[in-house]
């Protein structure tokens, strides 16, 4: 039985992977995680399947190279998908220690416990678009050869992450895929995101739990969604499909808008009528990384893969997980 170890598995994406994995796999699942960090996220896995038998938890904490080694060292994966970071860019400008020390020397800590223990796993590190910050138009769409202009500190971490991952990898042969995924939303998506805060705070209203306002930011800012069970499976490819190791792959949807385009679709299939919308300066960024816009040719040709969830059905599943959410959960604004 091959056996993978998912960093994050408690986030949107890692409890999704976890998901697919369980579904199209045999593959034993463990899942890496900080000991306070919340199960909500995969508390469903249990109903499905024995997890004993499929799913364990790894407690380790990426600050903490004992952890890691220890970890690595109890479960040997066959596949490691490096997904945990301080992923949240309006945070890192109040956290950029925290950020740096957990997404490049976290990343650096991972990796390096790899080369102590003489394992050879594949190895899916993500990266994040937002290395590429604020592109000029001509520049448009953005290849993996466009140049950084991090817009973040957390954009900076993302660029340390990506350039670890292939020192790792051209320096020790670790077997190494970097990927630089685009926005990618869905249930379970965090309420410091964007249009996870539209869809909570449309619930809310939608239940009575606050008046008829939506703070937002930026509402200029262009995205391409892609919906996160189709980046899910998007990953599940990159490690199964014939691997070049060492290469970066940009990956996104197919739909692009504004987030103001977004915060409008909501509505549009909400049952509130005549909403304030209000700007918040504490949800605007000192820059913003305002045109997203990715070629994903390069991801495609190697894969085969496409976006298969259209974004209507994502927007839909994102205010009803919300609605069901906020049901069972006192409301806080954020």
């Amino acid at each position: 039985m091959k056996k993978v170890l998912i960093t994050g598995i408690t986030g949107m994406v890692g409890s999704h992977l976890a998901d697919y994995l369980l579904s199209k796999t045999s593959w034993k699942i463990f899942g890496a995680c900080r000991w306070r960090s919340p199960v909500e996220n995969i508390n469903h896995l249990s109903n499905r399947i024995n997890l004993k038998d499929r799913v364990e938890l790894e407690y380790l904490d990426l600050a903490d190279y004992t952890s890691i080694y220890e970890s690595l060292k109890r479960t040997k994966p066959d596949y490691i998908f490096h997904l945990a970071a301080q992923s949240f860019p309006k945070a890192s400008f109040h956290m950029r220690e925290t950020t740096y020390n957990t997404n490049i020397l976290g990343t650096e800590r991972l990796l390096y416990a790899v080369t102590q223990l003489k394992i050879k796993p594949i190895i899916h590190v993500c990266s994040s678009s937002e290395v590429f910050g604020r592109v000029n138009k001509k520049d448009l769409p953005i290849s993996e050869t466009n140049s950084f202009h991090p817009a973040s500190p957390y954009a900076i971490s993302k660029i340390g992450t990506d350039y670890i991952s292939r020192y790792y990898n051209e320096a020790f042969g670790l077997k190494i895929l970097v990927t630089r995924m685009f926005t990618h939303t869905g249930p379970r998506r965090g309420d410091y995101f964007a249009e996870s805060s539209f869809a909570k705070q449309i619930a809310s209203i939608e239940l009575g739990y606050q008046k008829n306002i939506i703070s937002v930011g930026n509402l200029k800012s262009l995205r391409t969604i892609a919906d996160v069970r189709d980046a899910v499976r998007a990953y599940y490819l990159l490690v199964t499909k014939k691997p070049k190791f060492g290469e970066v792959y940009n990956i996104g949807g197919n739909y692009s808008c504004t987030v103001g385009e977004i915060l409008k679709h909501l509505l549009k299939i909400s049952k509130i009528k005549n909403t304030k919308i209000k700007i918040d300066k504490n949800r605007l960024r000192p820059i913003d990384a305002d045109l997203q816009l990715p070629d994903t040719r390069k991801f495609k040709k190697r894969t085969g893969w496409k976006p298969q969830i259209k974004f209507e059905q994502t927007m839909q599943d994102l205010l009803d997980y919300w609605r069901d959410k906020l049901k069972h959960r006192p409301f806080i604004n954020r």
